[in-house]
């Protein structure tokens, strides 16, 4: 009987790491046009976390990474395939898994607390950040020669920050709203 229990959790934890790995490739395909055309993907990738949890949300965002990986159009501009996450803006991609890394960290450290979940997905996007900005020189440099570490965030930081943090309390409201209404 215990076997069947545990049995049934896990196909439900799948069932939820698919649902949000559709989630966030739903959101990567909503594109805001504003001077700096932005997507939902990281609103898609804090919600999960949050709604989730740290190790079932990190399933679903490399769930999402892999789809891409495999070709399939799960990324932004309905792109996918290898060349997409190897190239100057892949690394925000892969960074998405070092955010829900981060934090599924602060999940575990500290007590899952309002304001450590919102602190946890400003620290998220701060990894993210880094992560897809030395990627970005890294490969830039190896195409296109070299740019400066200024150029980068001014191209793929600087425009981004204002609306990511407005995703952030948006996902932080919702993440709130809908955890009262699920059932684990």
């Amino acid at each position: 009987m215990k076997y069947n229990i545990i049995r049934s959790n896990k196909n439900i934890d799948i069932a939820y790491i698919g649902l949000f790995t559709a989630l966030i490739v739903i959101c990567s395909w909503v594109s805001i046009p504003t001077t700096v055309p932005f997507t939902l993907q990281t609103m898609g990738v804090f919600i999960t976390v949050g709604i989730l949890g740290g190790k079932r949300g990190t399933f679903a965002i490399l769930a999402y990474i892999l789809l891409g990986a495999f070709g399939i159009p799960v990324f932004a501009g309905f792109s996918g395939g290898l060349g997409v996450l190897l190239g100057t803006t892949g690394g925000y991609i892969i960074g998405f898994l070092f955010s829900s890394l981060i934090m599924w960290s602060f999940e575990i450290l500290f007590k899952q607390t309002r304001i450590m979940f919102f602190i946890s997905m400003i620290a998220g996007l701060i990894t993210c950040y880094a992560f897809g900005t030395v990627f970005f020189i890294l490969v830039y440099t190896r195409i296109s020669g070299d740019i400066s570490f200024t150029r980068v965030l001014s191209l793929c930081v600087i425009p981004f920050i204002i609306p990511d943090l407005i995703k952030i309390i948006i996902s932080f409201i919702l993440t709130e709203r809908l955890k009262k209404h699920l059932k684990w």
